[in-house]
């Protein structure tokens, strides 16, 4: 493996840049010739932890090798595993809450008792959970090294909380939820860390600057491992099954009952976890206050492995006043929302009981609270027609009461032991075909304005749980290959984000342009302004929303403690594009240029000129020092700056 290594590194100096895929593959050829067994073999998944054990363990091969920190960077430029889960500027952790009873009953959602409602044992995020018994401490924990193991740094997390809709479990659960993701990324340096040192150069999600973290210090890891064994003994010690194969002899006359229509997945999960002595046990240590979650906030502010994103998965009927001022107090800065659809009578006939005066609402108010709001909408659910998806489509991207910030679009899948069978097999529904679904998903590509970004085109599903329709794992591809067509033949380029993100290519701060696209909502006037190079790449962006006067003050008669003030201007979102940057040393990319603060000081200038006397900002709790220095202070839900000269 050493030599390998060493071959790769030869190649480094003498391109002076990191390897493509295919130079790398020669490289592997190169060694794996002659060799007949597998598991002899070399390979990039192998060599990653090679490399990296090296540099953490063995100082004297180390040495060695007399690697320059821009030839380790190459290095492990090289050597990471898909690079595009922190491409965009930040690690993702998605973390799965426990099976639970769901107030809708939608015909479409998959009813694996397993899981909470609409999702499926076997996709990969709910494999985890379920191999931590659905505990956010030890999913954190896992995910963390399991990110690093692939090279990616993770000085900046977003967590991102999916599973059944956050309100229907009890608050006591949702903050002890909480509390736990916050303390999973705390305690790997509780006892030392190989990132102690100052954050004067720390903007968490930002254009941030940082040294080489290298990864977790052998005391640090040994704390959180022997916490992480004591919370899995706990789990044992009550009879939580982690094993996929027990979980599925236990759960499988419920899972037949709910197929065959003899039981519904809420009698079933009462019955499985509700009633379950070992479950009612746990749930007597899954409880927690906000005092609790605001000290580990504490610790977070500083620590190695920053949270720069909370997100929350939500219906929109259960979007209120209260529950999105709970939501801010947990540190969220972004919702996801089950839309799916605009169309009542496509609604109504999915049994998803949620309006459009609902939608709209829930919209409204994440507006006025900061909240980033990224809305999940559906193709082909029954009732709906290619042409009318579209249109569909192009109300929520263009209608003032929508206009959501992201949208993960994804056709419907036809999933065993839901509703939406006994339609499939009647003929009242049918998946689209192949033309149909790229014609309608490209459409909704080229209507999406500039400032909302589309983050996923599939669901996670196996083919293998896909009774029928839609399998290709590469849509996205398909879909954007007929976009770009499109876009060429009619001479309107795609104006996405996704389609546009610099993510960790190289630019020259000389060739950007710094662009406001304003556009009006129901109840705000929005400011997007974004950092463009002549080619249209975005290489950073920020989201200032001036709130209408009337209607904050509409808000606080009728709420009374509502917690934004008339007056008041609110940055939604900063963010800049390149490759995860470690918080304390040298960057190239665009996250290391002074960009971020650029955007924050053209915003509030913006907020002057239109007569706002001061500015927020829903900061996520790793970014309050960053914003802290340019001059916000902590002011309840938010951070704020004065705007009097």
């Amino acid at each position: 493996m050493e030599d390998f290594i060493l071959d790769i590194l030869a190649r480094i100096r003498e391109l002076e840049r990191a390897l493509a895929a295919n130079e790398l593959e020669d490289i592997v050829r190169a060694h794996n010739q002659g060799i007949r067994e597998n598991k002899s073999h070399i390979s990039k998944r192998r060599a990653l932890p090679f490399f990296l054990k090296v540099r953490e363990s063995d100082p004297q091969r180390w040495s060695s090798w007399n690697i320059s920190p821009n030839e380790d960077a190459l290095l492990l430029q090289t050597l990471r595993m898909k690079p595009r889960r922190t491409a965009s500027g930040v690690a993702t952790i998605t973390v799965i809450t426990k099976p639970w009873l769901c107030s809708g009953a939608c015909i479409y959602c998959p009813n694996d008792v397993r899981m909470p409602k609409s999702y499926l044992h076997n996709e990969p995020a709910c494999q985890r959970a379920e191999r931590n018994c659905f505990d956010p401490y030890l999913q954190v924990s896992s995910r963390l090294r399991a990110l690093e193991s692939m090279g990616h740094v993770t000085d900046k997390i977003e967590l991102i909380v999916l599973g059944g809709t956050w309100n229907d479990y009890p608050e006591g659960y949702r903050i002890w939820f909480v509390r736990e993701l916050f303390r999973a990324l705390n305690d790997a340096e509780e006892h030392g860390s190989a990132h102690d040192c100052d954050d004067k150069n720390d903007n968490g999600n930002d254009d941030s600057a940082a040294a080489d973290t290298g990864g977790r210090c052998m005391a640090s890891l040994d704390f959180a491992l022997q916490n992480e064994a004591e919370r899995r003994a706990f789990y044992d010690e009550a009879g939580i099954s982690h094993s996929p194969e027990t979980l599925a002899r236990a759960c499988a006359k419920a899972q037949q009952r709910v197929y065959e229509g003899k039981e519904s997945h809420a009698q079933a999960i009462r019955e499985l976890y509700g009633e379950n002595h070992a479950w009612q046990h746990v749930s007597t240590m899954q409880n927690a206050t906000l005092d609790d979650v605001f000290r580990e906030h504490e610790r977070n502010a500083n620590a190695a492995h920053r949270n720069v994103g909370l997100v929350i998965e939500t219906r929109p009927d259960s979007i209120n006043c209260e529950s999105l001022t709970l939501m801010r107090a947990l540190g969220c800065t972004k919702i996801q929302m089950g839309v799916q659809s605009l169309d009542e009578h496509v609604l109504e006939a999915n049994r998803r009981h949620t309006s459009t005066e609902q939608i709209a609402q829930a919209f409204a108010l994440c507006r006025l609270f900061g909240f980033k709001s990224h809305a999940h909408f559906m193709a082909n659910l029954l009732g709906a027609t290619p042409d009318g998806d579209a249109s569909d489509f192009r109300t929520l991207v263009s209608d003032k009461r929508f206009l959501p910030d992201e949208v993960k679009m994804y056709p419907c899948a036809l999933i065993d032991g839901t509703g939406l069978m006994a339609h499939y097999a009647d003929g009242t529904w049918r998946p689209y075909n192949e033309r149909e679904l790229v014609g309608v998903l490209a459409d909704n590509v080229l209507a999406t304005p500039p400032y909302t970004r589309i983050s996923r085109m599939i669901r996670d599903f196996s083919s293998g749980d896909i009774v029928d329709g839609n399998k290709k794992v590469n849509l996205r591809e398909v879909v954007e290959a007929e976009a770009d067509r499109l876009a060429a033949q009619n001479d309107a380029p795609i104006q996405e984000i996704r389609h546009r993100e610099l993510a960790g290519a190289q630019t020259e701060i000389g060739e950007l342009s710094l662009v406001d696209f304003e556009y009006e909502t129901s109840n705000t006037n929005e400011h997007f302004l974004q950092w463009v190079t002549p080619e249209n790449r975005i290489a950073g962006f920020l989201r200032l929303s001036l709130p209408c006067q009337h209607e904050v003050e509409k808000l606080q008669e009728t709420e009374g403690a509502f917690p934004i003030e008339a007056g008041q201007a609110m940055i939604r979102e900063v963010h800049v594009y390149g490759k995860v940057a470690q918080l304390h040393g040298e960057g190239q990319n665009a996250q290391h240029r002074g960009l971020g603060k650029a955007l924050v000081e053209r915003a509030c200038e913006i907020a002057v000129e239109a007569g706002y006397r001061t500015i927020n900002v829903i900061s996520a709790i790793g970014t309050r020092g960053y914003y802290a220095r340019l001059g916000f202070e902590q002011a309840g839900l938010y951070q704020k700056r004065s705007l009097d000269k």
